[in-house]
């Protein structure tokens, strides 16, 4: 069996999850390594600049239209560049100047809790019930948890990247939530590619605001390293392991991978960075993810009837095997004996 059809099947599909929780839970070390290079806008602008155009070079050679038409197109590729990759990446390199990729990981994994809450809203097919509102409080009670004063006093130095972090994860989810009507047939790597340009601009706009030069650069080998992850890797590899996913899984399942980043983000940041998260950050993260299973509890069910009747068949047709084993056994020991 090749490779490209191991990845077919649903081990390969089981890979492809996995990695894609390692690539972008990893970026949040990534993104705290080269902090220590980079102006924050001005990084996270080079690195969707590069990105963007890679994909759009892949979107012109494999689509059949890699240039947006309608407005709806525009202006999805507009609502998604300014709040999901502009204002979502600027905060939240803003807040990882301060606080640990670790920990922000931990406080972007509110963005589908956030998600579900606007939509029920925004969207008139969606609505909100006593039961989607726990599941919110618990999701604003983790990160309350993780931005708590310490007890040396009030804590300001912490609470406020805490607060650009969840920023970020509000612009996010809301960016998401309004792109949703805007239906359109342009292929999602074209949009993607064309978004990720977008928000680029606007961040090298915000960077040019904040006085942030290209002079200020510390071209070291782990500034390098980290950038070329965060282009390569968890933007360009990522986003194609991601565009198969939608294909094969739907937006539902890979949307769970936003609870794996967090885990992955604390065992690289302990293990390359040394750092370490607190019992307060674990405590919040738990908070957030009860409130993420309140909120997608149907979702959750829909999952594990799919794995209850995957086992099922699996078991039946196990059954089957040793069923036809058995019965060509006696079959051979009938021959012999006559």
């Amino acid at each position: 069996m090749s490779l490209t059809d191991t990845l077919r099947t649903p081990r390969g599909t089981a890979a492809m999850f996995v990695a894609l929780a390692a690539f972008w839970g990893t970026s949040f070390v990534a993104i705290e390594t080269g902090l220590h290079a980079f102006p924050p806008l001005l990084f996270a602008g080079i690195r969707y600049a590069v990105a963007g155009g890679i994909v759009l070079l892949y979107a012109v050679l494999t689509t059949d239209r890699w240039i947006p038409r309608t407005r709806a197109e525009w202006l999805s590729v507009g609502v998604s560049g300014v709040f999901v990759i502009a204002l979502y990446h600027a905060l939240l390199y803003l807040g990882e100047l301060n606080v640990s990729g670790a920990v922000a990981a931990v406080v972007v994994s509110t963005a589908p809790v956030l998600t579900a809450v606007f939509a029920s809203v925004l969207l008139p097919d969606e609505s909100v019930g006593p039961v989607e509102l726990v599941g919110f409080a618990l999701g604003i009670l983790g990160v309350a948890v993780i931005a708590a004063p310490s007890s040396g006093g009030f804590g300001v130095a912490s609470l406020i990247p805490v607060l650009l972090i969840f920023g970020g994860a509000v612009a996010f989810a809301l960016g998401g939530v309004l792109t949703r009507p805007l239906r359109t047939t342009l292929p999602l790597r074209s949009m993607q590619a064309w978004t990720m340009l977008l928000g680029a601009g606007v961040l090298f706009a915000g960077a040019a605001l904040r006085g942030e030069s290209v002079a200020a650069i510390h071209w070291t080998p782990n500034a390098i390293a980290s950038l070329a992850y965060l282009t390569i890797v968890s933007g360009v590899v990522a986003f194609f392991i991601y565009f198969e996913l939608l294909d094969r899984t739907g937006p539902s399942t890979v949307h769970l991978i936003s609870y794996l980043e967090p885990v992955v983000a604390t065992v690289m940041s302990v293990a390359l960075l040394g750092d370490m998260i607190g019992a307060r950050a674990l405590v919040g993260f738990l908070a957030v993810f009860a409130g993420f299973a309140v909120v997608e509890r149907h979702r959750f069910d829909d999952q594990l009837a799919v794995a209850r009747a995957r086992a099922r068949l699996a078991y039946v047709r196990l059954m089957r095997r040793e069923h036809t084993v058995q019965k060509r056994g006696r079959h051979d020991y009938s021959e012999t004996s006559d």
